[in-house]
């Protein structure tokens, strides 16, 4: 499924993006699958959580819904989730399992960026840091609604100091689009990076949404040792001691 190449490419830059993973058809079942979360046809109470941290809106600017496959578990047996565990075994070992997944949805004109971070400032402490992150375009992902940015080579230098400016917002570092590159990606196409890949996404200011499925994958052995310290990635969001 994944060339030499690519491989190479994303041990050396800790990113890597994908052409036509998921077709015609399957971005169907995803598309409406993706919105009855968004429309609360699903229970998601506790696992629900506006990104910015921002309370007391009407609107959710980015909208994190998490463990989707926990809620409806068809997902596990689809495409996206099978070929992402291909993908994760082929680039970094045969040992990969999903740790969990969740959706990511930026709403028209709301204009709100996801915050520079390292997934690893999340972490628990793990002796074996292999992880990664698959990132799924639901809607075409550009500059100007959101794709993803990344920092190349980042994930070989030392984890960057992150905090938490708001008690519900994501957790942030420094970092800049003039040291990055961005990921303009398709439906059905995927941007992939490690997990201490640097990486945000500028907010989105069109008229569209642009909604995002996001597989996390690590080695079995250090799933278990999250479940053993209670991390099951239900959003609980605290900052790495």
């Amino acid at each position: 499924m994944i060339t030499s190449d690519q491989i190479s490419f994303f041990e050396t830059e800790g990113f890597l993006a994908l052409e036509n993973l998921l077709n015609s058809e399957e971005m169907v079942f995803y598309s409406k699958t993706y919105d009855a979360f968004i429309n609360n046809e699903f229970d998601t109470e506790g696992l629900r959580s506006d990104l910015t941290g921002i309370e007391g809106q009407n609107v959710e600017y980015i909208t994190q819904i998490m463990l989707p496959s926990r809620v409806f578990p068809v997902l596990l047996d689809r495409p996206m989730h099978q070929k992402g565990l291909q993908i994760a075994k082929q680039l970094l070992g045969a040992d990969m399992v999903i740790d969990f997944d969740m959706l990511i949805n930026k709403a028209p004109y709301t204009n709100k960026p996801t915050p520079w971070h390292q997934d690893a400032a999340y972490w628990i402490d793990m002796p074996d840091k292999r992880a990664l992150s698959i990132w799924f375009a639901i809607d075409e992902a550009t500059i100007e609604n959101g794709c993803m940015w990344y920092t190349p080579k980042s994930h070989k230098l030392p984890l960057r100091e992150h905090h938490q400016p708001l008690g519900n917002g994501a957790l942030q570092c420094n970092g800049s689009e003039e040291e990055s590159k961005a990921v303009p990606l398709k439906p059905g196409y995927c941007a992939i990076h490690h997990g201490h890949t640097l990486h945000y996404s500028r907010g989105n200011s069109t008229s569209m949404h642009r909604r995002a499925f996001i597989l996390n994958f690590r080695p079995e052995k250090m799933v278990e040792l999250e479940r053993e310290q209670g991390m099951d990635h239900s959003g609980n969001k605290e900052l790495k001691a």
